[in-house]
């Protein structure tokens, strides 16, 4: 859809705003506009996906599942987790990859203008709160480097100044992303791989005899797990039309499902393995008192935390700074680099250093797992709508057109998400899987034959 397009088929003060955030694209500032310019091929889409992967939330899913699966069903769990999530994502981002449109937009055909307020919020408050999680991670890390090659200590001093650093590079919008994501793979690989070595020979007897000689389960607990390390990525899984957006066109559904599988699956076993091994044979679960325990050699331990930093600027930089920023933009109407920053100040409030605990896997399993409750619904919502409903057919024009048919809320969509959520949290171990049939079949039964929902049908 060019500015004129747009300028002929509506004058009116909602389309204007579309022809404003066309022209600030054409300045160099991220929009909400139909993207026209994709920026990444299909090489550097996997680079971008595999340098963000690297969570230490993976890490502590790892630990909060020792004593419930062995080495090999963890292997499997997270492989089979991989690949839901691949599917999840090529589904859900064939919208945003067609046409052009992020998360927000996409999501005005399902809930309404002012609808999308929900899945916003929901995908931004956990964003936010890895944001800060991973911020202080990465700072405990320079830290740490500092306090053995300088005797500098100061925790607090350096969270502040790593997560301004991180507000900095978000400024420069996906082309920096791109350039971060793609320079910073091979040195993320190389390190995970050294990571994991070093586990392995420093607690190999610990890991035999409480993760490999034991019998663990295949039953409920298995998927759970699947489900905690497909939980990691599920808020991607919903804004995913954020990047598929940035994609260059040309490639087939199956082969982006095996890219994201690919590129997401070597980070979440390594880093997930590495924390079920060390917590395993050791009970902790702080990954800088982890890699501090397990690598004897100082300057590759150095390396290994400026790699724990680096990768939490990777990470939060992809994954949850992006999608927030872009719902700040669509509810109060801001510039990109002022919703970037705004993000990255309420970071600063999810009070991280709680959430760094050596109690704290268990709760943030329970954290996703309830997140997971109500982003699963949402999910479905969003791709029986583009694929049932509308048959992978969008109207460009009224999902800029905050006055036409697709003004308010859509209140089926909001049904159907509470029916989802009230039975995923029912199940909670696998709240992801258990909301998907129940949201989409009351959806398509609401949407087919509730009159409210009619004009959302255009």
């Amino acid at each position: 859809m060019s500015t004129q397009h747009i300028k002929i088929e509506g004058a009116t003060a909602k389309h204007i705003d579309a022809v404003e955030q066309v022209e600030s694209k054409k300045a160099g500032e991220e929009s909400l506009a139909p993207q026209k310019v994709r920026i990444m091929g299909r090489f550097s889409y996997l680079l971008a996906w595999f340098g963000g992967c690297v969570s230490i939330g993976t890490f502590t899913m790892g630990s909060s599942i020792v004593g419930t699966l062995n080495l090999t069903q963890t292997v499997v769990a997270i492989t089979i987790g991989c690949f839901i999530i691949g599917i999840a994502l090529a589904l859900n981002g064939a919208a945003g990859y067609r046409y052009g449109i992020p998360f927000m937009v996409q999501a005005r055909g399902s809930f309404g203008f002012a609808g999308t307020r929900l899945p916003g919020l929901v995908r931004a408050v956990p964003a936010i709160v890895w944001y800060g999680f991973q911020s202080w991670i990465g700072a405990g890390a320079l830290n740490a480097v500092s306090a053995t090659l300088f005797g500098f200590d100061n925790l607090v001093l350096f969270f502040i100044v790593f997560q301004f650093l991180q507000i900095g590079l978000s400024l420069f919008g996906f082309k920096g992303i791109k350039w971060l994501e793609n320079f910073g793979s091979g040195f993320i690989l190389l390190a995970l791989m050294y990571m994991f070595y070093s586990v392995i020979n420093r607690y190999g007897d610990e890991i035999t005899t409480n993760l490999v000689n034991v019998e663990g389960t295949w039953g409920l607990p298995f998927w759970g797990a699947t489900m905690l390390f497909l939980g990691i990525y599920s808020t991607m899984m919903l804004n995913v039309s954020d990047y598929s957006r940035e994609l260059k066109e040309g490639a087939k559904p199956s082969w982006l499902t095996v890219l994201y599988a690919m590129s997401i699956l070597p980070c979440t076993l390594f880093m997930g393995l590495i924390g079920l091994m060390v917590s395993g044979a050791t009970g902790i679960s702080d990954p800088i008192q982890v890699f501090s325990s397990a690598v004897d050699n100082p300057p590759l331990l150095m390396i290994t935390l400026l790699f724990i930093a680096f990768a939490q600027v990777t990470t939060n930089v992809l994954n949850n700074v992006v999608p927030p920023t872009y719902i700040l933009m669509d509810v109060f109407k801001l510039k990109f680099r002022t919703s970037t920053t705004l993000v990255g100040l309420l970071a600063f409030c999810t009070f991280p250093w709680k959430l760094v605990r050596e109690d704290s896997a268990q709760g943030l399993q329970i954290f996703v797992q309830t997140y997971s409750a109500f982003l699963g619904p949402i999910f479905a919502v969003m791709v029986v709508d583009y694929f049932i409903l509308r048959r992978r057919n969008l109207n460009l024009e009224h999902l800029y057109n905050a006055q036409g048919p697709y003004k308010g809320i859509n209140y089926g969509a909001f049904a159907a998400v509470a029916v989802g959520a009230t039975v995923a949290l029912t199940f909670t171990s696998i709240s992801w899987y258990a909301s998907l049939v129940p949201a989409g079949l009351v959806y398509y039964l609401l949407m087919q034959y509730w009159q409210p929902c009619q004009r959302f049908r255009q």
